[in-house]
């Protein structure tokens, strides 16, 4: 059977209107915006509604995207949402998106692998289209961190925002679409980036809530050193799939997690840093959204034109990490 060329026809995004910026943390939690600033390169990010879910930033990120790729909801065969923060246990956000959509035909299904998951959900729209089984397919990264944040906690509530970003992926013409990717995961690293609590491990009770085990917990210097490594050993396996090397990447779009991270991966891997694409200055750190979210100002900035070789590399809780490298397509 030959494989079909796939590739994204459409990007989308959707922010927050609310900011919240560094001097605005400094009056919550022992913190200043040159600390946070030169540690991460953050300066404000977005944070969601009290009323406002992680499914209802997906629909308005997937809106923009059907209506970038011209493509119907009714058409679409697949939804996937990538997520760490789901509007519940079950059932799936992207059911909840699929409805919301009216997408009728489409299945849908969560996938969770934080800051990695966007990447791992367009290798499984991917592989769906180019076998011939599903013709359009929905990738979302959303995330409403911002409802797992300890806000007194000033080693992570820093760093992460709320946003989502779409694409959708159908077969495109033969030599573009994505070209090679790789995924992997070390589970030895489950405590680096975590909630402890909530799930058949420790479930809910009034001990774990009162312990605020259900705020996201982090290992930041293990997290770091992790990152470091693995963004050059996934870029290099990618690549290697394909006998390309960065010479031929016209630009990187990362997980947007700490400045310092992508400067310090750049020079490992003798790549210049202004070819990774960075946004988390205003975004901060949004998780399964990060990467669509960049992609997607870079694409507005009139950054990235057909044919360009870009690579997308995330990496995050798992741990898990991933990269892609494609041709732009349109």
């Amino acid at each position: 059977m030959e494989l079909k060329s796939v590739g994204i026809i459409g990007v989308g995004s959707y922010k927050p209107s609310k900011v919240m910026s560094n001097s605005d943390l400094e009056k919550m939690v022992d913190t200043s915006n040159e600390w946070i600033v030169s540690r991460t390169g953050i300066e404000e990010r977005r944070i969601a509604e009290e009323n406002e879910s992680t499914s209802d930033l997906a629909y308005k990120a997937a809106l923009k995207a059907l209506e970038n790729a011209k493509v119907n909801a009714e058409d679409l065969d697949l939804i996937i949402v990538a997520t760490m923060t789901p509007d519940y246990f079950t059932p799936a956000t992207a059911a909840l998106v699929q409805n919301k959509l009216g997408a009728k035909k489409a299945a849908a299904f969560d996938l969770s692998s934080a800051c990695s998951g966007q990447v791992y959900g367009l290798v499984v729209a991917q592989n769906f289209i180019a076998t011939g089984a599903y013709k359009k397919v929905l990738v979302i990264g959303a995330e409403t961190l911002s409802k797992v944040i300890d806000w007194t906690d000033r080693n992570t509530c820093i760093l992460f925002g709320d946003g989502a970003s779409a694409m959708v992926l159908s077969e495109v013409e033969t030599g573009y679409g994505i070209k090679s990717f790789h995924m992997a995961a070390d589970g030895s690293g489950e405590q680096a980036l975590l909630v402890p609590a909530g799930g058949s491990r420790k479930p809910a009770s009034n001990e774990t809530v009162e312990n605020k085990e259900h705020f996201l917990k982090m290992n930041g210097k293990e997290v770091f050193k992790f990152a470091v490594n693995v963004i050059p050993e996934t870029v290099s396996k990618t690549l290697e799939k394909v006998n390309m090397t960065l010479e031929n990447v016209d630009l990187i779009v990362p997980h947007q997690a700490n400045y310092r991270i992508v400067s310090s991966a750049a020079k490992k891997m003798n790549y210049p840093e202004d070819k990774f694409y960075m946004n988390l200055n205003k975004l901060g750190n949004t998780s399964g959204a990060s990467i669509g979210l960049a992609l997607d100002e870079a694409l507005e900035k009139g950054m990235i034109k057909k044919g360009d070789n870009l690579i997308f590399v995330g990496f995050g809780a798992g741990l898990s990490y991933a990269s892609m490298l494609l041709t732009w397509a349109y």
